[in-house]
């Protein structure tokens, strides 16, 4: 694949970030491309390896939507980039949203990672995306024929707008319902724009809805309307919803004023860039304040890059866990996703980091938090005596993860079958629930997890839904 020799020849080269004293400035992305030449230069250092681990047929490792990788990569060493395009689509609706805050898994299982030096896939797959909207490669496929199916989809994130998108390009009559007032789900609500702008969702949606897809907004399904209508009114029903319900940290002092879950912060500033009202909620603002951002996952680091951009005083990030080792161990862990010491863009914007450390109490003044409490634990997370010490804290964010999908509502009144950590219970060949007419895909089956496997799940079960309702399906898996 590529050019032969191009791996010994070719150095690594990847996009670069605006400097940080720029880009705190607004919340636009600050990623700068390649120039073509170096695109084709860097998919020219695709190796004819052999077994491409970078699309592992199984998901377990490289890219779970299995993007055939080595042939695009192909395709745009030879300049066939409308080819490329065609090819990435075959198995990813959204390449734009994957290439822009995916961790690229992909990467990590590349064959010349095992030097440190694995290919650009990520960049190459955004910029091949990024050229086919430029020179108008995806115009909306619209379906011959009409199924005479009508699917409803309760969830508009990425699984739901892949689900919907091959259902409605297989000619069913699809419904998707959505409570915020635009789609996209965490992608549009909880990824600031600063990592990716919303514009390339609402193109997105302009497609679906060219393509047959209906969509229905600020329509809180089990709330402003009955989940028992929608079960009786459609042929299917497809539960896409996220796993929105955060872990908590129940301690000493939680009740205080300015404690926040996480998704109660981002939501309101990608409000607040998209124009969009923030309705009857107090506003949560870092202007000014000692910030703590208690998780140290994506979340955390999101949550990071925007207080930053408000301008906080000073953001301290907080994880439990050891800090992992600065370097992997190749023998050990390729292909797999390694554990190592990852810096994220906002991490490098100006905050503090501090592992293995447990948060014991908030302590505040009239109502409000002023301190946090904490204590340095060893590798069995036991308190070192003596390790006390105390932060400023006048925002604190919880980022912990979510646990599982919100029950109350549409999930409590279907009754259906959960796993053992609460998520709805399905497998990975049906995605059918232990209702008869309703299937589930997303992080609602499989908690919380990447865009990128939302997106497979998405397709599958689009797959799925087609095969019952119709008996066959010509529609990928």
């Amino acid at each position: 694949m590529g050019k032969v020799t191009g791996f010994l020849e070719i150095d690594r080269q990847d996009r670069k970030y605006r400097p940080a004293s720029d880009r705190i400035r607004s919340f636009k992305e600050f990623m700068i491309p390649l120039p073509e030449q170096n695109l084709r230069d860097q998919a020219a250092r695709c190796m004819d390896c052999g077994v491409p681990f970078c699309h592992d047929a199984k998901g377990l490792k490289g890219c779970p939507v299995n993007n055939q990788i080595p042939d695009w990569n192909d395709l745009v060493y030879r300049n066939e980039w409308e080819q490329a395009s065609r090819n990435l689509h075959s198995t990813n609706n959204f390449p734009e949203f994957t290439g822009r805050i995916c961790p690229a898994p992909c990467e990590a299982s590349c064959t010349l990672n095992i030097i440190d030096s694995p290919v650009t896939i990520k960049t190459i797959e955004c910029a091949i995306v990024d050229k086919a909207w430029e020179n108008g490669w995806l115009p909306p496929q619209v379906p011959a024929h009409k199924s005479g199916k009508r699917v409803a989809i309760i969830g508009s994130g990425p699984a739901g707008m892949a689900c919907a998108q091959q259902l409605a390009r297989a000619g069913h009559d699809v419904h998707l319902y959505e409570k915020n007032r635009k789609i996209g789900g965490l992608l549009r609500y909880g990824i600031p724009d600063f990592k990716m702008e919303k514009y390339h969702i609402d193109r997105r949606a302009d497609q679906m809805e060219a393509e047959g897809v209906t969509f229905h907004m600020e329509t809180h399904v089990g709330h402003d309307i009955a989940i028992e209508d929608i079960v009786s009114d459609y042929d299917a029903v497809v539960l896409s919803g996220g796993a929105e319900k955060p872990r908590n940290l129940p301690i000493e002092g939680r009740d205080l004023q300015g404690i926040h879950f996480a998704m109660q912060f981002l939501p309101q500033q990608n409000r607040r860039v998209g124009d969009e009202p923030n309705d009857n909620v107090e506003p949560i603002l870092a202007t000014g304040k000692h910030v703590i951002v208690i998780g140290g996952g994506d979340t955390g680091s999101d949550c990071i890059g925007t207080s930053i951009r408000q301008r906080a005083l000073s953001v301290t990030q907080l994880e439990i866990m050891p800090a992992p080792p600065e370097k992997e161990n190749k023998a050990l862990t390729w292909p797999n996703w390694p554990l190592k010491m990852r810096t994220s863009s906002s991490q490098e914007e100006g905050a503090d980091r501090a592992f293995s450390i447990l948060t014991q109490r908030f302590e505040g003044h009239d109502g409000h938090v002023k301190t946090l409490h904490c204590i340095k634990v060893d590798e069995k997370f036991q308190p070192i005596e003596g390790s006390e010490f105390v932060l400023k804290a006048d925002l604190v964010l919880l980022a912990m993860g979510f646990v599982s999908p919100v029950h109350e509502g549409m999930l409590d009144t279907l009754g259906l079958d959960l796993d053992e950590r609460q998520n709805v219970l399905a497998d990975t060949n049906a995605y059918k629930t232990s209702h008869e007419k309703i299937w589930t895909a997303g992080d609602m089956r499989r908690g919380q997890s990447l865009v990128v496997w939302a997106i497979r799940e998405g397709r599958q079960c689009a797959r799925a839904v087609d095969e019952a309702l119709m008996g066959s399906s010509v529609l990928p898996r």
